[in-house]
């Protein structure tokens, strides 16, 4: 499970070969013993729980790097590493 970006403490991940959520593109995000699922395309919470302040935060970083985000699900899907993307500022 590689880690792509770490922000206000929320850390981002793709896993490889991961299509299993109805083949839809997502990243996880961990914080604080909490996980969920994000929709890539839309960034609708798809699976866990996360508080809605930083389920915010990871919304608007979905929506600022949606692009790189396709690409690394590309790669990941593949096999391959996905590349870092730029924390939320």
């Amino acid at each position: 499970m590689p880690t792509i970006s770490l922000f206000y403490g929320i850390q981002i991940a793709m896993y490889f070969f991961d299509d299993k959520k109805d083949h839809v593109p997502h990243i996880h995000a961990k914080y604080q013993g909490q996980q969920a699922s994000f929709s890539i395309v839309d960034g609708a919470l798809l699976e866990g729980k996360f508080p809605v302040n930083k389920m915010r935060l990871v919304q608007a970083w979905i929506e600022i790097h949606r692009e790189s985000l396709m690409a690394d699900w590309d790669l990941a899907s593949q096999g391959l590493h996905p590349l870092p993307i730029a924390p939320l500022q």
